[in-house]
């Protein structure tokens, strides 16, 4: 009861089977790559928040924030944005959205009149919402 193959006829048949072993071996190097540059990629900048007793708010989606650093730079979203440019820029920004709220992220070592100025920028560009970024005391 042996069973026949053919002989031939069945060398000659091409292998249509896919192998999927190289596309695997990629994915997987992809893989490793995005997991290490990923932790990278979510830095912020440095900013030493003050401390304050106030409870924190909710966000309904993602806030605007705009960053003073030690130095005085201000940055959208690590952009450095010139004072004399900050009105125009937030104008244009905040020309087609609907919920009209800045989030001023300023290090405590800032001076207050810096913070003061980037302020009167977001209101003269109209937006009357902002609020201040701290950390709660413990």
């Amino acid at each position: 009861m042996g069973m026949s193959t053919g002989g031939n006829k069945s060398s000659k048949m091409a292998m249509s089977e896919i192998n999927v072993t190289p596309f695997v071996d990629v994915m997987l190097v992809l893989l490793v790559i995005f997991m290490v540059t990923a932790p990278m990629m979510q830095q912020g900048i440095d900013v030493n928040l003050p401390k304050t007793s106030s409870a924190g708010v909710e966000l309904n989606e993602d806030p605007f924030v705009l960053t003073i650093d030690v130095g005085g730079k201000i940055k959208i979203a690590s952009t450095q944005v010139p004072m004399e440019n900050l009105k125009a820029k937030l104008k244009a920004i905040f020309e087609h959205k609907k919920n009209k709220q800045i989030y001023i992220q300023a290090d405590k070592k800032v001076d207050y009149g810096v913070v003061a100025e980037v302020m009167g920028e977001a209101r003269a560009a109209g937006i009357y919402n902002l609020s201040l970024i701290t950390i709660p005391k413990e």
